[in-house]
């Protein structure tokens, strides 16, 4: 079984005390190793101060050193709260440093840390101009009062070397090599966080249409099934007594609606399951139930016509459930609010070249579109679910009375969403 190499946390993630930690370290025992290799080999400058000669002019480590050294890591510890504060107090403790000729090594290191904080945490213009203006203070304060190589000393306070062309030029790379690194870190991990966004986001519009469609689902399954197990609830009651047959007839139909019902039912829940459960993980629906469909809407007393035209083939799982709960909730509105008195329904499906048509209509008393009330759902539901797949729909009463719902629904995949 292959196993993946660990992936290490990005530092913005860690505590705030790690980073500060990391640098104290390695600038002090760096620092200190660089100072043991200038007491055995003569040269403490690094390779811009000179030209690889003896330079005994640096200092050693004393207190006030490595408080320095300890002072820069310190104020890390403020990167996160005020970036631009702590990278100008990183800075004067730094050129201070610097300014007292001790010896060289990784002493800069939380300094570039502190740059790049800044420039990630937005403060670019500020850090950009800070550089270039420090650099310049640096390099005209250490003219004033900078030595000469060959006359460096350990007396006073300050016994820095006086800036040459190719220490200068030196330090400027690094500066610009420092800068430009935290601008490309801090453009990578805009582009992560808009990624994280666009990501976030599909998955809110993801799960926002799966409640709906499951909405339509619950729907249309309970709308149709229970709507006919009151139509024949009401039958038997009524016929009971003057006709027990007829009314076994009704209850036989409320027994197998409920049946059907609880069928649905585990469908719609099973694709609520969580993934690697057995249950179904989307209804089954389709128009290849339509006759159990139509023989239910019989059983309730309708008048069922169905015509079927064009070549029939299977079709996509989305337009063939949209299809069939476009008639189950048309036939179960005709049960609904048709009126008193016969009522005929017709079914039309027609399978195009491109798209397949879908109409239900009724002779009844041509009720208005009694789902588009708020808090209706039933044709508003069928609208959403031929939008959804980019398909056409439009219901209301025919001319010579009754009520027409139609449905065009794409045959391609592309029409899906």
């Amino acid at each position: 079984m292959s196993t993946s190499a660990p992936r290490w946390s990005r530092p913005g993630t860690w505590p705030v005390w790690v980073v500060p930690v990391l640098v104290a370290f390695v600038q002090v025992f760096g620092s200190l190793g660089a100072q043991s290799g200038r007491s055995g080999e003569g040269s403490g400058g690094p390779p811009w101060e000179h030209g690889g000669g003896s330079d005994p002019g640096h200092a050693d480590l004393d207190a006030p050193g490595f408080a320095l050294l300890l002072g820069g890591p310190a104020l890390l510890l403020l990167r996160r709260r005020n970036p631009v504060f702590t990278v100008c107090a990183v800075a004067a403790v730094t050129a201070v440093y610097f300014l007292r000729a001790y010896t060289y090594g990784p002493a800069p290191l939380a300094l570039v840390v502190a740059m790049m904080a800044a420039v990630v945490a937005g403060h670019r213009l500020v850090t950009w101009a800070g550089a270039g203006l420090g650099l310049a203070a640096f390099f005209a304060l250490t003219a004033l009062i900078g030595v000469p190589a060959a006359e460096r000393g350990q007396d006073g306070p300050f016994a820095v070397q006086e800036p040459t062309l190719g220490g200068s030029s030196f330090v400027v790379g690094w500066a610009l090599v420092v800068l430009v690194s935290a601008e490309l870190i801090r453009m990578r991990a805009q582009r992560a966080a808009e990624t994280a966004r666009i990501r976030d986001e599909e998955e809110r519009r993801q799960a926002s249409e799966e409640r709906l469609r499951m909405a339509r689902e619950l729907h249309d399954v309970l709308a149709h099934n229970i709507s006919m197990i009151n139509v024949q609830a009401g039958v038997a009651l009524h016929l009971i007594d003057q006709n027990p047959e007829q009314a076994r007839t009704a209850l036989a139909a409320i027994k197998e609606a409920s049946k059907e019902a609880l069928t649905e039912m585990r469908g719609v829940i099973g694709a609520l399951r969580s993934q690697g459960e057995s249950a179904p993980r989307a209804p089954t629906a389709g128009l290849d139930r339509l006759d159990d469909l139509l023989d239910r809407a019989r059983s309730a007393g309708l008048a069922v016509e169905a015509e079927i035209t064009g070549d029939r083939r299977p079709l996509h799982a989305g337009t063939d459930l949209a299809a069939f709960r476009i008639v189950q909730e048309s036939l179960t509105n005709v049960t609904r609010h048709a009126g008193p008195g016969p009522v005929t329904a017709r079914v039309a499906i027609a399978y195009g070249e491109h798209e397949i048509e879908v109409r239900v209509e009724d002779d009844g008393r041509g009720a208005p579109l009694l789902d588009d009330r708020p808090g209706g759902s039933g044709i508003r539901g069928m609208r959403e679910r031929a939008a959804a797949l980019g398909g056409t729909f439009d219901a209301g009463p025919r001319p010579g009375g009754g009520f027409r719902v139609r449905a065009a629904l794409p045959l391609d995949e592309d029409g899906e969403t």
